[in-house]
């Protein structure tokens, strides 16, 4: 598999993006238990860890300075740090450790393209920082950089089963040697406005059964 064809195989979103898609925050939700395989075509992947938010306990999601008006970015951080501390308990990690970020989101970051399409509407200014945020590469670079992890970072707006599409894409980036883990972060806003819900699994490769 070249790059090229890597490449084919994931699209980065726009805030503003709409994609139709059959999944729902819940069942994004979803995760296998530690240390289940997940089969994708001929290969196979090791679970090491991985997180929710929410989980039993939690309250409101903290926030994150750069970020504004929108949950999407807290909650991604927030779920990645609980995945990756389960797996490593504190950042960074040693240089070298060859961890990739896949962030996968059919709906990307609704607030805040939602804010910008009002504020332009009633012609308002539209805040810096929203253009920043509305690139979701910038929120998956937070969380690379604040673990230290120096593998590929890659966004999917999934057509398909975002689940299944994040996972053969981290499957992908393992088995072409471009890392040696993947932390593959899953993320939808609904529509009405209700919290953000996410999972994170921190995968690898594993050997069949």
């Amino acid at each position: 598999m070249t790059a090229s064809d890597r490449a084919s195989r994931s699209r980065t979103f726009g805030a503003d993006e709409r994609r139709r898609s059959r999944v729902t925050p819940t069942q994004t939700a979803r995760s296998p238990e530690r240390g289940e395989r997940a089969e994708h075509g001929a290969g196979r992947v090791r679970v090491v860890a991985e997180g929710r938010w929410p989980e039993a306990g939690d309250g409101g999601v903290p926030g994150v300075a750069g970020f504004v008006h929108s949950d999407f970015a807290p909650v991604v951080v927030a779920v990645a740090d609980r995945c990756l501390g389960r797996a490593h308990a504190v950042p960074p990690l040693p240089a070298g450790n060859r961890t990739a970020v896949v962030l996968v989101s059919a709906s990307g970051d609704r607030a805040s393209a939602g804010h910008v399409r009002a504020t332009v509407a009633a012609g308002g200014r539209v805040g810096p920082l929203f253009f920043f945020q509305s690139v979701p590469n910038s929120v998956a670079g937070h969380v690379a950089a604040r673990w230290g992890l120096d593998g590929p970072v890659v966004c999917l707006s999934p057509t398909g089963e975002p689940r299944a599409e994040g996972t053969a894409e981290a499957e992908l980036l393992l088995h072409d040697g471009d890392a040696d883990q993947a932390l593959l972060v899953l993320i939808e806003q609904a529509p009405d406005g209700t919290p953000s819900e996410a999972v994170a699994v921190l995968l690898e490769e594993g050997t069949g059964q």
